[in-house]
């Protein structure tokens, strides 16, 4: 017999350590790991981290098999490894109830279980007695069960099976907003129940993690998890910078001599932990800084990290470190304990000098997790395994970079007359008839199909939930029952937002779609944009294309546009470079009688039917429930146009092909268009193109006026008050209203009258409009709308669309994109309760409520809300550099300021502005927004336009470089460069001609104080002087935008944490920040500088806000000062106000007069003082420094006088 190799020996000696500690606790008939002898229960994390030395060793077995016998070992192995996965299995679709409910209600009572009975599968405890919802668990069973697969092992045995696993992904695919109880089973650092985004589950289900690292929690600033998410085996970063980063941040802040700490401040199995209690107090977390448990699994992480990076130093390191922390069990077996705890009597010791005394194994041993991986490394380490074994899907190259995507882009026409527009620009385009056979069609259709996916009627699943398509969806070519379909982008529906109305804005999404491809395509062949040129998108006159729109088209065509490679052509071109993906779930099968004989409707039924049993095939139907109106829509598309047989027919057949024919062009076009309007497809026209389809269709007629006359009249004189006509019971006459709906003058007038009729009769209420019943009040406010849109009076198209409640499908999503990067938001105007904060995600009908209440029922203060939401959304995910120093987003602070702004620049009321700002297009609206997010200036002009026999003022926002001064600055006083205080000194020469003087600086900064939202008159003077002079008013302004952005400088919340330990708190309004929160979190955690803006958010007005900051930005400034104390509570407001009569008196001493040293009367603050930069003389700075020195003088010890 052959003599055993030297690596069979070690191999097998591998094997007995995973018989012994880990194998032979397998149960025998469910195949799960109970988690050690004390905890019997199976939890679906630990199973399946435990289990890959197992996989591992197989695998190891299978490649260096010396004889037959390890063959056998393998297999053995491996089934081991098939029987707890399939365990698991068991275990969840033994819930497959929860799987359904939770894919729509990401609720914590409809979430899997975490743990369950090891010998039975069963639950062990119930829905709300444990932190069941831990995504990043789910995430990883089903992340493994595709490495397992893709390396041989067989876990999938049926399509019940299959269709349950699609489900899990639709689970999970919600991760990125469902704040769960995370890897560590506790949620929030205080271990109370509260759910909280975390990065380990996020990473796990990998979305838009890199937003959130390397912060892991709203509550935990690090967390040493998330090395699973950077590292294997989730390998869910693809920036490489940003995944050395997470990790150095772990191990400078938890790594210890035993391993990491989990989190800081981490309270589990410390002698300072109270055991009878599962909580912590908010203040007792301080005490357990220094003398957090260390976890030696953390290094069994960075060994396997190492080995993938080939960085064999930090192998090396991290092995001989464990080596010397492993315990040895019976017969020499290497065990890896669960954590290392400081002994009780030496705490004290342990908090003053950390890391210097030797702590003690508790908890598990082995933890059979940290065992398994321990096994892994070593098997990797010793070359038993190749990185490519364990990880087949080959995710550890997301760092590696990528080679340029090319964006393939086909330009359709929508008809033939934008076909003839485009051809005398140069453009030579296809219509959407002329492509066929390859359809073309709304991504909404998609979201339909989609929804088939993993439906199970055995199981009561119906597959993935409806939700609109991205544009990695509608950018793939897909083959569904022999026949190509493409999709054009989802903002593209103009059913869907109004946004699509607007060219500009169209552009705008199609540059962010494209730069979102470029960065994030990852498949098989290249992406395909099909780009329709539709009516809308044509100019006011119609009789060519939007300038935006034909100026892209061009952009595209040259192969480079919005920072992507493009080649554009003909979609049939593009068939062989695409990616093309088989939807082979729309396929006929078990479930899908349906597409082939389930309504007879099938491409080779009509051979063996009769024409009368043809025309009632609908009524045929074997199983009535699986037909739905998708498979209906896309069998009347795919049957209207059959290609017609060049042979002669038979005598037999000829009959029924001409009664084919005569269907198709009468009931079964109707049937195919109503089937588009029940799956609300817009422009049916298009996509099913049809002489008769179009004279067939049908529009409800609202009355134009008899007697429209042209006038001029202002955009706001059109809310003019309504005489509502009433009956003899004094009630209003909705007959007589319908009447006036038939003399309205203008489009406004009929949606105020449709608004009051949907008041008062609601949505449904037929109005006998030209015949009884007549079309109800929402088809006419529908009709409304798209009339509106051809006008593009945005005012009015927004305000249709919130009586509508039009749906914003990527609401929630952008509202999630937003808290992923770590912001909180607020809508409504401050103070609170009307501003609603929103801190975790929520689902889209609860968060348009929330809107709605916040906006206080204002129809279009909600719906330009969602507006703004979405582009915050845009741009965080585009330039996240806008939003470096906000934690919390204002949005109705900055519609208050960008009304402020608008009557700033041109120079109106407050109601002018703020009607102004509803009537700007949304592209001007989403520029407006970037400018005030950036600080940049910008201009605003004003033209004239007429529209719907009125003439209408059109407001648009331009770029404005300052003509002869340093380029602006971004707003933040953090920003402040000397350059600001040379050009007020350069135009204090140049306005009065002599050189810089107090007086005369008192003068050149009073100069912008009349052009401010709250003052009426505007003298020639001030007009004169704001054409010469950029700069007057820019502080205020400043401060206003800084204010209401909740924008802070650098590292401001780190030094209000080192304020409050000197002080026993800050008073803000009334309010105390009290020092014990430094005692609960630390100064990097968000939690903490999100506690702090709701201190400072109290306060309405944002520039006092922004004084207040540069208030404690004062106080901060003594920390770095050797002050042991800064006394009890400091009132902020009063040291500024202190700093307030300060200035006021040295002003007032230089010759100022009361008009100069004017006050807001809400705040009692000198409006000069708002408007005063930070440095120099008259700084604010200067004030607050002296009024802090003032208040503490009295409270600092007998050394205080060194201070000033």
């Amino acid at each position: 017999m052959r003599g055993r190799s030297n690596s069979g020996v070690r191999l097998d000696g591998y094997g007995r350590l995973v018989q012994q500690t880990i194998l032979r606790h397998q149960d025998a008939v469910t195949g799960l790991l109970p988690a050690s002898a004390d905890h019997r229960d199976a939890w679906v994390r630990d199973n399946v981290y435990s289990i890959l030395a197992v996989w591992g060793l197989g695998l190891a077995y299978r490649k260096n098999a010396d004889r037959d016998e390890d063959k056998a070992k393998a297999y053995e192995l491996e089934q081991s490894v098939v029987k707890l996965m399939r365990g698991l299995l068991q275990c969840m679709m033994r819930q497959v109830d929860k799987v359904e409910a939770f894919k729509y209600s990401q609720s914590t009572r409809d979430c899997l279980h975490a743990k369950y009975n090891t010998h039975t599968c069963a639950t062990v405890v119930g829905d709300h007695e444990w932190g069941h919802l831990q995504l990043d668990a789910t995430s990883l069973y089903l992340l493994m069960l595709a490495q397992m697969t893709a390396s041989g092992l067989h876990i999938i045995h049926s399509l019940d099976e299959v269709n349950f696993i699609q489900n899990l992904v639709f689970y999970i695919e919600a991760a990125y907003k469902t704040a769960d109880f995370g890897i560590w089973e506790r949620g929030d650092k205080t271990n109370r129940g509260i759910t909280e985004l975390n990065a380990s589950s996020v990473g796990m289900a990998k979305s838009i993690l890199h937003s959130m690292l390397p912060r892991a929690s709203s509550s935990k600033e690090v967390d040493a998890s998330v090395l699973s998410v950077i590292s294997y085996p989730a390998f869910a970063v693809e920036d490489s910078e940003l995944v050395e980063i997470t990790k150095q941040e772990i191990i400078t802040k938890l790594q210890g001599r035993y391993g990491c700490c989990r989190f800081l401040r981490d309270g589990y199995r410390t002698p300072r932990e109270d055991p009878n209690r599962s909580y912590y107090e908010p203040a007792e977390l301080k005490l357990f800084e220094n003398i957090e448990c260390e976890w030696p699994l953390f290094w069994t992480y960075l060994i396997i990290d190492g080995i993938f990076n080939g960085n064999m130093e930090q192998v090396q390191e991290y092995r001989e470190a464990l080596e010397g922390i492993l315990i040895k069990g019976k017969n020499g077996v290497r065990l890896v304990p669960e954590l290392y705890s400081v002994p009780p009597d030496k705490v004290d010791e342990e908090y003053n000098n950390p890391h210097t005394v030797d702590r003690i194994p508790m908890g598990k041993l082995p933890l059979m997790w940290g065992q398994s991986l321990y096994i892994l490394g070593c098997l990797m380490a010793e070359g038993f395994l190749a990185p490519g074994e364990i990880d087949p899907l080959n995710r550890r190259f997301a760092t590696v970079p990528k080679p340029d995507v090319v964006v393939q882009v086909c330009i359709l026409a929508e008809t033939e007359g934008i076909k003839a527009i485009l051809k005398k620009e140069g453009i030579h385009v296809e219509t959407v008839a002329d492509v066929y056979p390859i359809r073309v069609q709304p991504a909404r259709i998609l979201s339909h199909i989609y929804a088939r996916l993993g439906r199970n009627k055995q199981m009561s699943l119906t597959g993935r939930p409806y939700r609109h398509m991205g544009v990695i969806g509608t950018s793939k070519l897909y083959n569904i029952r022999k026949n190509i379909f493409a999709f054009t982008p989802q903002f593209i529906d103009q059913q869907q937002f109004y946004l699509a109305l607007d060219s500009k804005m169209i552009v705008e999404m199609l540059r962010t779609d494209l730069s979102y491809l470029c960065s994030r395509w990852r498949m098989t062949g290249r992406p395909t944009i099909t780009f329709p040129v539709s009516q809308t998108m044509l100019d006011d006159t119609g009789s060519s294309i939007h300038p935006t729109v034909l100026a892209t088209l061009r952009k595209l065509q040259d192969g480079y546009f919005g920072g992507a490679r493009i080649q554009t052509g003909k979609l049939s071109e593009f068939l062989t470079t695409s990616c093309r993906t088989h939807l082979s779930f729309m396929d006929p099968g078990p479930e899908g009688k349906v597409f082939a004989n389930g309504y007879k409707l099938g491409l080779d039924s009509f051979e063996e039917l009769d024409p009368e049993e043809w025309l009632h095939g609908l009524q045929f139907a074997e199983d009535a429930d699986t037909y739905d109106e998708v498979a209906q829509y896309l069998d009347h598309l795919l049957q209207r146009t059959v290609p017609q047989s060049n042979l002669p027919p038979t005598a037999q057949q000829g009959g029924l092909k001409r009664f084919r024919a005569a269907v198709h062009t009468t009931r079964d076009l109707m049937s195919l268009a109503s089937k588009a309007k029940d799956l609300q497809v817009q422009n049916v026209g298009m996509y099913v193109p049809s002489k008769i389809f179009q004279a067939s269709q049908q529009s409800v007629k609202l009355l134009s006026s008899p007697h429209q006359h042209d006038q001029e009249v202002k955009s706001h004189a059109l809310h003019a008050e309504m005489n509502l006509p009433r009956d003899e019971a004094g009630n209003v006459d909705c007959k007589a209203l319908v009447d006036q709906l038939r003399i309205c003058p203008t489009l406004q007038e009929q949606a105020d009258i449709l608004y009051m009729l949907h008041i008062l009769k609601g949505p449904e209420w037929h109005t006998g409009l030209e015949s009884e019943p007549g079309p109800t009040v929402k088809e006419l406010l529908t009709e409304l709308y798209v009339r509106v849109g051809a006008t593009r009076q945005w005012a009015l198209i927004r305000y249709i669309s919130g009586i509508l409640k039009k749906k914003v499908e990527a609401l929630d999503e952008a509202c999630t994109a937003l808290l992923s990067h770590q912001k909180h938001l607020t809508v409504g105007l401050p103070p609170e309760p009307r501003e609603k904060t929103i801190s975790a995600p929520i689902p889209y009908e609860e968060l348009v409520r929330l809107i709605d209440e916040a906006s206080e029922k204002n129809l279009s203060v909600s719906i330009l809300t969602q507006e703004i939401m979405v582009y915050l959304a845009m741009y965080i995910r585009t330039q996240p550099a806008l939003f470096t120093d906000m934690f919390r987003i204002r949005i109705g602070l900055i519609i208050q300021v960008m009304a402020t702004e608008l009557a700033h620049s041109l120079h109106c009321s407050a109601g002018e502005a703020t009607e102004n700002l509803m009537n700007l297009s949304p592209s001007n609206v989403k520029n407006l927004l970037y400018h005030i997010l950036s600080g940049k200036e910008f201009g605003v002009e004003k033209s004239v336009r007429s529209v719907d026999s009125l003439v209408t003022t059109a407001i648009s926002i331009y770029d404005v470089e300052a003509a002869g001064a340093t380029k602006t600055e971004r707003a933040g006083i953090v920003r402040l460069k000397s350059e600001i205080k040379q050009q007020l000194d350069k135009r204090r020469q140049s306005l009065t001609g002599s050189k810089p003087g107090d007086g005369d600086l008192l003068a050149s900064l009073s100069a912008g104080q009349s052009e401010l939202l709250d003052k009426g008159s505007f003298s020639s003077l001030v007009k004169d002087q704001s054409s010469k002079d950029s700069r007057q008013g820019q502080w205020k302004r400043r401060r206003r935008l800084d204010g209401a952005l909740n924008r802070v400088p650098l590292g401001f919340y780190q030094k209000v944490w080192k304020v409050l330990q000197k002080c026993h708190g800050l008073s803000v309004e009334g309010f105390v920040l009290p020092s014990s929160t430094t005692r609960e979190m630390t100064p990097g955690e968000m939690k903490f500088a999100v506690h702090v803006e709701s201190v400072l958010n109290r306060v309405p007005q944002p520039e006092y806000r922004q004084l207040l900051v540069e208030t404690i930005l004062v106080l901060t400034m003594l920390v770095d000062v050797e002050v042991h104390t800064m006394g009890g509570i400091i009132p902020v407001e009063k040291i500024l106000h202190a700093a307030n009569d300060l200035f006021y008196e040295e002003q007032k001493a230089l010759g100022a007069d009361d008009q100069m040293l004017e006050k807001d009367p809400s705040t009692g603050i000198c409006d000069l003082l708002y408007d005063s930069a930070p440095s120099g003389r008259f700084g604010t700075m200067t004030y607050l420094s002296k009024s802090v020195a003032l208040h503490l003088y009295d409270l600092l010890p007998g050394d205080g006088c060194a201070m000033q």
